[in-house]
């Protein structure tokens, strides 16, 4: 019997001017623990000739969770954050009720040929902290507790994993890694938690003498302990943890009752949700496309 429950194609979608490589939500597994939103922006090369920012939009009932590789991102929001977010920080901004908040790529030298790659993932609240007061906090990699040995690097994003506690403060119990592989390393995943993903970002692995290629991501069977050998050195986010039941989606607004998502289009459009107060001249309108309701994989989702 194989340990994987589920390999999942990374699917191309479109944020803005940006295309990017989405891995959840998908049909067949909306969720990995409290985890409801996976994509995967870049590498890629940027320039002051393209203009890639994501403009002010709307969140509610989430987490979102943004995770570079490379490059600046400029962060701001409802509460009047302005964020320059760095590789290997934790920038983890609760929307709870209501909260805006837009990506800008402004650094010169990023708009002069350099290279951006982020991840950003979004994680359900619990049904009582839905409607919580919104909250921005960023976590410089120096908070962030680094496991060392023989061919395996890796640091916890948030969470816990291996006996290792992250510093960033979370809702639910879950585990979200950074993991490097030199070719040759065994790895196994953490025994702490009910479901398990594997997203490999970068490189390959063996499972049970079958290779996967990078932009997949594997979801594990609850209770069992696959071996993971890197084909070559390899880059992967493992990340998972305990369900918390069902969740609709639709476009950035997650919730636990359809009826709130309603009330979330209707407060967008109405304009009470706030727009950041440094970056309010423009903002993302709420899409047109009826055709999907709640509980659908959400209409050009941006992060």
């Amino acid at each position: 019997m194989s340990n994987i429950n589920l390999v999942i194609e990374e699917r191309a979608a479109s944020i803005g001017k940006f295309m990017v490589g989405r891995l959840l939500p998908f049909r067949q597994k909306r969720m990995v623990g409290p985890f409801i939103f996976i994509d995967h922006m870049g590498p890629v090369k940027l320039n002051e000739r393209e203009n890639f920012d994501v403009m002010p939009h709307p969140h509610i009932g989430l987490s979102t969770v943004s995770y570079l590789f490379s490059g600046k991102v400029t962060h701001r929001d409802s509460l009047g954050v302005e964020q320059i977010i760095k590789p290997g920080e934790v920038n983890w901004m609760t929307a709870g009720k209501g909260i805006a908040h837009s990506e800008r790529f402004e650094d010169p030298a990023m708009l002069a040929g350099g290279e951006l790659e982020m991840i950003q993932t979004w994680v359900a609240l619990p049904e009582k902290d839905e409607e919580g007061e919104p909250s921005f906090k960023n976590y410089t990699p120096e908070q962030l507790p680094v496991f060392t040995e023989t061919g395996v690097w890796m640091r916890l994003i948030a969470g816990d994993a291996y006996g290792l506690v992250s510093n960033v403060k979370t809702r639910s119990p879950l585990f979200y890694l950074h993991v490097v592989l030199s070719q040759g390393a065994r790895f196994g995943l953490p025994k702490e938690h009910s479901e398990r993903g594997i997203y490999i970002v970068k490189g390959s692995v063996e499972v049970n003498g079958v290779t996967y290629p990078d932009g997949k991501l594997m979801v594990f069977t609850k209770g069992v302990d696959p071996v993971i050998i890197a084909k070559e050195n390899t880059t992967l986010l493992m990340l998972g943890g305990e369900p918390l039941g069902e969740r609709y989606i639709w476009w950035n607004f997650v919730s636990s009752r359809k009826e709130r998502i309603e009330q979330a289009k209707e407060d967008w459009k109405q304009g009470r949700i706030p727009l950041p107060p440094n970056d309010n001249k423009e903002f993302v309108p709420l899409p047109t496309e009826n055709s999907k309701p709640a509980g659908s994989p959400p209409p050009e989702a941006l992060s």
